[in-house]
């Protein structure tokens, strides 16, 4: 444990000195989710209706944005291979960074949600469920991206490469995602669709950190 959390501390250092990437996901999220009141006019009811769906596709790409620069630095400065020889498990190595990149993703995510609610005129009872689906769901974004990421390691066209890999498996944590929110809005029992999002993050965490190992030690030996 003390190993895994030095490894978290030491990654969170490096993001924090290099807050770019964060930076990135931040405007991409704030600048998207502006654009539809735009596009889709300001009628109070209709932007209510949308926001919950809104607010998960901008941040599941917000999250794909981010996924391209998960390994890539390690990858090209040689920081791979020195962790694939020292004596900790990749699998540790792995879960620390999806860990870091999740915390550095998620949490300013969920701050703005509530700006981003109160933007669409959205029910501030479903505020507590969406923001908390979003921390459950990004958790399983990244894991899964996790595994597009090390796969796309190498290739010209990575980042093509990285979102056709990924967009399919985020699939089933949109829908059950934005369920919760609509739900919570209707005032109907969305128990069991926080439970299968939950369920989905579970299924995604040995998939994630053990598919992003072998996909790391492939994209190494190759």
């Amino acid at each position: 444990m003390k190993i895994f959390l030095a490894i978290v501390s030491h990654e969170l250092k490096l993001n924090v000195r290099q807050p770019g990437d964060m930076m990135m996901v931040v405007g991409f999220f704030l600048l998207t989710t502006c654009l539809f009141p735009l596009a889709v006019g300001a009628e109070p009811n209709l932007l209510a209706r949308i926001a919950p769906g809104i607010i998960w596709v901008t941040a599941l790409l917000s999250v794909l944005l981010s996924l391209p620069r998960l390994w890539e630095p390690d990858y090209d400065d040689g920081s791979l291979e020195i962790s694939m020889l020292s004596a900790l498990p990749l699998e540790l190595i792995v879960l620390a960074k999806i860990l870091v990149h999740w915390f550095l993703t998620a949490i300013p995510l969920a701050l703005l949600t509530p700006l981003i609610a109160l933007m669409f005129q959205l029910d501030f009872a479903a505020l507590p469920l969406l923001v908390g689906s979003l921390l459950i769901g990004v958790a399983a974004l990244c894991l899964l991206g996790s595994v597009g990421a090390a796969l796309a390691l190498g290739a010209r066209s990575g980042t093509v490469l990285v979102a056709l890999i990924s967009l399919p498996l985020f699939i089933p944590v949109l829908i059950f995602g934005v369920s919760i929110a609509d739900m919570a809005l209707m005032a109907l029992p969305s128990q069991g669709a926080l439970l299968i999002l939950l369920a989905l993050t579970l299924f995604a965490l040995p998939v994630g950190v053990l598919g992003t190992a072998w996909a790391l030690r492939l994209a190494v030996s190759s």
